[in-house]
């Protein structure tokens, strides 16, 4: 018996795109239940339904070039696995009072993330966003808060969120062209603090 099922083949896209994130956002773990989203009907890749259960969520802006989100796959022939490690890698610039608080916070909270991408939809306009941690939750596990050395230097905290999941991450389902990110007509339940 066959252990796959592929379905399709994948040429070279002709759409320019570009990479990098615009926004972080973090949702408490614990705020929605796994029965609180869903998958869009006939696919895994795309969540369009969520109840945030009336949370918050919180929007991080993050400078130009800085921020990455990514998903290593690992896989085991001799045990049959595969599972994927998601990661975020966030700048903040300057080194605050208020955000070595929040950072503080952030580390003793399991998040699920969605990092909003420079990539759009072809068809909208509208920027990606992607689902990470959406099963088991991320947690940050690294970073640090550096000073700079010389005067032209960066100065702020560089932080490692990651996760375990057996399912690569989701994309959310895109909006009508020119609406607001989450204005989905499946997002419910939500607010989103932005400073």
């Amino acid at each position: 018996m066959a252990c796959t099922a592929l379905s399709k083949g994948r040429g070279l896209d002709c759409n320019r795109i570009s990479g990098g994130v615009k926004y972080i956002y973090f949702s408490v773990y614990d705020d929605f239940a796994r029965s609180d989203w869903a998958y869009a009907s006939g696919t895994e890749g795309e969540i369009d339904t969520i109840n945030f259960q009336s949370s918050t969520i919180y929007r991080y802006a993050v400078p130009r070039g800085s921020t990455t989100a990514n998903e290593s796959l690992t896989g085991s022939v001799e045990n049959g696995t595969l599972f994927y490690t998601p990661t975020v890698n966030m700048v903040i610039n300057r080194l605050t009072k208020e955000d070595q608080n929040q950072i503080k916070l952030l580390g003793q909270t399991q998040v699920r993330i969605f990092a909003q991408l420079n990539a759009t939809h072809p068809a909208t306009g509208n920027d990606v966003i992607i689902c990470m941690g959406m099963h088991n939750g991320m947690s940050m596990n690294a970073g640090t808060a550096d000073s700079g050395a010389a005067f032209g230097d960066r100065n702020g905290y560089t932080l490692t969120f990651d996760g375990l999941e057996a399912q690569p991450f989701a994309m959310l389902e895109d909006v009508a062209a020119g609406g607001a990110p989450f204005s989905n007509a499946g997002i419910t339940g939500l607010s989103i603090v932005t400073s």
